[in-house]
């Protein structure tokens, strides 16, 4: 966010910011839009402020006139207000960026390459396709989780191995390294059948619970907002320039 505050002064659009700076306001001035975090909030209640710690409610927002427009990411109940996450041209970019962030943090995490890896990507989402078409240029023993036979085909014309979703705890000890792309929370069984494996979870609200995948030998690293940890400049034009676009 301090990126695409820089982007928008950057390009003579005057800003000014609320919890994301040390001293900077505490109280909401007239405004023509407003940038929420990505994610907006954690808790449903307060704005997301990791950087100030600063208490910010979420009704604040509420009253704000209708001509205000409200962005930010993440579902809330702030009227005008739109989800940067939920848009094609903004996720698919930031798709790129938690690919590339992902594949770093497993080369830097692992005791092995990438090339020949037995490799899982849990979802044949937006995510799990990006991360699908860079992951394949290493070379690794890759196979991709689906539910539907539309995915299935499509894997199959890419030659690549694709196996359900739903019966992944039947492929024990078949993969080194997972990366979760989707929102589901896993019982002890797929647990188990990744036992040893390094699980990179890109998800929201999937995966496992750290300890449940600790108990079970899973080598387990939650990677939110993993754009703003590995390219937070291009990041922030990304937002700044989704954001422009949807005002002008």
């Amino acid at each position: 966010m301090i990126f695409a505050l820089r982007e928008f002064k950057r390009r003579g659009i005057e800003a000014e910011t609320i919890g994301l700076i040390d001293g900077d306001s505490t109280k909401l001035t007239a405004t023509d839009a407003v940038l929420l975090p990505i994610p907006a909030t954690r808790d449903s209640v307060n704005i997301n402020c990791p950087i100030t710690k600063r208490i910010i409610p979420l009704d604040m927002f509420k009253a704000l006139p209708k001509s205000v427009k409200v962005f930010g990411g993440g579902k809330t109940n702030i009227n005008n207000y739109t989800d940067l996450l939920s848009l094609d041209e903004f996720a698919l970019k930031n798709c790129v960026l938690t690919a590339e962030g992902a594949i770093a943090y497993a080369i830097e995490n692992t005791e092995f390459s990438l090339w020949k890896s037995r490799v899982l990507i849990i979802g044949y989402g937006r995510l799990g396709k990006i991360l699908t078409d860079r992951l394949k240029c290493f070379n690794p023993a890759l196979t991709v989780s689906a539910r539907s036979k539309k995915d299935f085909s499509m894997l199959d014309s890419l030659g690549i191995n694709h196996i359900k979703t739903n019966e992944i705890s039947n492929a024990s000890g078949q993969f080194d390294i997972v990366f979760n792309t989707v929102d589901i929370r896993f019982d002890s069984g797929v647990a188990q059948s990744l036992s040893e494996a390094y699980f990179f979870d890109l998800s929201s609200r999937g995966g496992f619970v750290s300890e449940t995948a600790e108990n079970y030998g899973i080598k387990y690293i939650a990677l939110p907002s993993i754009p703003a940890k590995t390219a937070p400049d291009t990041a922030g034009k990304i937002i700044a320039e989704t954001v422009i676009e949807l005002l002008y």
